[in-house]
């Protein structure tokens, strides 16, 4: 009677943890083939609306670099 109630609450607790990890990683992995692929991100910028120009990407592509480089160190 009490397993019908604590199994399904632990399984929630469990995959709510499992997936925010699994997300984080997807979202690294992601960003860090932005950093490599300039296309990549050109694509996105276009998708949000903004055009860059050769020293803007190279900027973005910087700032994403220290960004994932301070995620590292947390």
């Amino acid at each position: 009677m009490v397993w019908d109630i604590v199994i399904p609450i632990v399984t929630l607790i469990v995959g709510l943890i499992g997936g925010f990890f699994i997300g984080v990683y997807y979202l690294r992995s992601q960003l860090e083939k932005m950093q490599n692929d300039p296309e990549l991100l050109q694509k996105m910028a276009r998708q949000m609306g903004y055009n860059l120009n050769k020293q803007q990407m190279q900027r973005m592509q910087q700032m994403m670099k220290k960004q994932t480089k301070q995620l590292g160190k947390k």
